[in-house]
């Protein structure tokens, strides 16, 4: 592995780790560094390793809840509790994949750009704006993640159809869908968390099948280091996230999200940036 591979590893790593699940969308984020580096994000070689990294993302999700897992799974077979909260994943979960399933090619193929991305961030920003100035004026119904009931999974896996849309952000439309539909602050991010677990994995391995072609032994030192760098980063990055929404609105991303958006669009108006 060359020096510049590696830095290019670790440099998509820690962009992949730092915005999975924080609404600021990852996969917008990692088209505008691609291109940043002077690579091409429908590259094989780099959908592929977009693919494993995002996949050492969630990884770290499941460590940092490992107990949690575990104890659902534990009380699945007696508890109606768990089966409930069991069930509300699967609900949430089958929006997206089935309309990720018929559309992801043609996504793939028409909207991965960075002016497409610069536009999904300004209007998702705006959209955090307004779904927080709503959620500010009334009182959650439902407080705790396992409280979710079958009706408002759904709305969130409906939400979630909004994150194929590159630069939209998987976490920001299932948080703040959640946070719309009644869920606490608390409640609408862990269940973001829960519910990346099987939509990612899933979404990441049809993907590999798809690109098996591109797998090669030699790029195996390039696709560690990015895993690492993705997997230890997320792993600060859900920690600190789940301390920051006891206290904190989103207000700070969606912000962040418009000037960025705004910079993408100007620099791409001046012909510094791809289109």
């Amino acid at each position: 592995m060359s020096l510049h591979d590696a830095l290019v590893a670790i440099v998509l790593g820690l962009v992949e780790g730092v915005t999975e699940f924080i609404p600021v969308s990852s996969s917008g984020h990692l088209i505008v560094a691609t291109e940043a580096l002077g690579l091409h994000a429908d590259d094989p070689k780099m959908v592929v390793f977009n693919i494993v990294i995002q996949l050492a993302a969630i990884l770290a999700v499941v460590w940092i809840y490992r107990a949690k897992i575990l104890d659902l799974l534990r009380r699945l077979p007696r508890d109606p509790v768990a089966q409930r909260f069991a069930m509300a994943v699967v609900v949430a979960t089958l929006p997206a994949a089935i309309i990720g399933l018929k559309l992801d090619d043609w996504i793939e193929a028409n909207l991965f750009s960075t002016k497409t991305v610069a536009w999904a961030l300004i209007v998702g920003g705006i959209g955090i704006l307004l779904v927080e100035r709503f959620a500010s004026t009334r009182r959650s119904r439902v407080p705790e993640m396992e409280d979710i009931r079958l009706g408002d999974a759904l709305k969130v896996g409906l939400a979630q159809c909004l994150a194929l849309f590159p630069g939209v952000s998987r976490s920001g439309a299932t948080i703040m869908g959640g946070m719309g539909f009644g869920l606490s602050r608390r409640a609408a991010t862990e269940f973001s968390f829960f519910l990346a677990i099987p939509v990612m994995v899933g979404a990441s391995l049809l993907k590999l099948v798809k690109e098996r072609d591109a797998l090669a032994v030699s790029d195996a030192p390039f696709f560690a280091l990015g895993c690492l760098v993705a997997f230890l980063s997320a792993l600060v990055v859900v920690r600190f996230l789940i301390r920051f929404v006891a206290t904190n609105s989103f207000n700070g991303f969606a912000w962040y999200r418009i000037a960025v958006g705004a910079v993408l669009l100007g620099l791409i108006a001046l012909g510094w940036m791809p289109g």
